[in-house]
């Protein structure tokens, strides 16, 4: 079962590579893409139903946080009932994406900010070295720049430092960490191609 799985593997690896380079094997490089997405589609469902069943007993059993349990189904099952109902791009399901799910990402976003300073200050108390000096000082430069004044942003901080931070430090940061994770998953998927690593067979 483990050889005829791993040749399963490296055969549709294979074949989807190939097809990046050949165009006659478009057709089937196209195919087996679709069957991925379908698999990707039916492990998201498994996810959710999984995510629904623990919440379910939790809350059946009265466990402790019960009620944010059956917040979290009651909001699942609704937000998915209106998006098979009403479609996506209905003005209904606009409006609560523009009134509810979007602030309370922004919420959610602001939380993390604060919890990032709070992070940085303890970790100042307990290690004052340099990078933590710096850490904590970006991101009270960060805050201090995206703050607006009635007149405008803080000058010299929000016109100058923040927009050289975020355009050219974080910028750089992001794209070496997107290298980084390219060059991580191409080696992974020559390894599973090769048949050094067999994810799929449990080793």
């Amino acid at each position: 079962m483990r050889v005829l799985t791993t040749v399963i593997a490296i055969a549709a690896g294979a074949l989807i590579l190939a097809g990046y380079f050949f165009p006659a094997l478009a057709d089937v490089q196209t195919l087996l893409l679709n069957w991925a997405i379908i698999l990707a589609g039916v492990v998201v469902l498994v996810g959710i139903s999984n995510l629904i069943s623990v919440h379910t007993d939790k809350i059946s059993r009265r466990e402790k946080g019960s009620a944010y349990s059956a917040l979290l189904v009651i909001g699942l099952v609704a937000t998915l009932s209106f998006g098979m109902i009403l479609r996506p791009h209905h003005s209904t399901m606009k409006i609560v994406m523009n009134g509810i799910i979007i602030p309370a990402e922004a919420s959610l976003m602001g939380v993390l900010t604060i919890s990032l300073l709070y992070a940085a200050i303890r970790l100042l108390r307990r290690r004052a070295d340099l990078m933590g000096i710096i850490f904590l000082s970006t991101a009270a430069l960060l805050l201090l720049g995206s703050a607006t004044l009635p007149l405008g942003d803080i000058p010299l901080i929000g016109t100058l430092l923040r927009p050289w931070v975020t355009q050219i430090l974080a910028l750089g940061g992001a794209r070496g960490i997107l290298i980084g994770v390219a060059l991580g998953t191409l080696m992974t998927g020559l390894r599973v191609l090769f048949g050094a690593d067999r994810p799929y067979g449990g080793n």
